[in-house]
């Protein structure tokens, strides 16, 4: 059987891919989270097969989540979900670890195939990404991202979601002096100097919607 790990945000999207791969014979849904941060928990604690990620998700985005999903199970394999034809998303999410990116509006057929090639240890892109993917590699041989340390990344995304530096240390069991110097250092290394800046930086890059 492949054990499946559903992580998507919207329960009715969620209910609507555990139905599409429960009709598989060989596919069983071992869980299914609701945002990054329980992503990684629930794969950390279940070790599926699979986990299919929604980029987009809350708390943790689906870049970061797979990142951390990988590190710690590498047997386990992430199929990405998105509504995002841009190369960026496709990029950032492959680099993380990802085996497979698949866009939200493809059929039904091409999300059991996308799967099946993941869960084998193949490769999966739907074909509308794939010239997007081409034309980002070779516009970018190196990132700014790539910067910047995973905490570091996971307070850029927080900030770009509006939260302030108290939000911040409460969500992630930090001192508001911690969080600060994080954001510092972010600031420092990507030569910006204003939250607005910040907040750009992370839309361009994928880190938030």
């Amino acid at each position: 059987m492949i054990r499946i790990l559903l992580c998507e945000d919207h329960a009715m999207v969620r209910k609507g891919f555990r139905m599409i791969l429960e009709a598989q014979p060989e596919m069983e849904i071992a869980g299914e989270a609701g945002n990054g941060r329980e992503a990684v928990e629930l794969a950390a604690s279940l070790k599926p097969d699979v986990v299919v990620m929604d980029v987009a998700m809350p708390e943790l985005n689906g870049i970061e989540a797979t990142r951390r999903i990988v590190a710690g199970s590498p047997r386990t394999k992430v199929l990405a979900l998105s509504m995002h034809k841009d190369g960026v998303y496709v990029r950032e999410i492959l680099k993380a670890g990802a085996r497979g990116y698949l866009l939200k509006d493809s059929a039904d057929s091409d999300l059991v195939t996308a799967v099946r090639a993941v869960a084998k240890g193949d490769g999966y892109l739907s074909p509308a990404v794939s010239e997007a993917v081409l034309s980002d590699y070779r516009k970018h041989a190196t990132e700014p991202l790539d910067m910047l340390s995973s905490r570091e990344r996971e307070v850029l995304q927080m900030i770009a979601e509006g939260k302030t530096n108290k939000d911040i240390a409460g969500a992630l069991k930090l001192s508001v002096y911690t969080v600060d110097a994080h954001r510092g250092k972010i600031m420092e290394k990507l030569n910006l100097h204003s939250t607005g800046e910040l907040v750009r930086f992370a839309v361009r890059n994928g880190l938030v919607d």
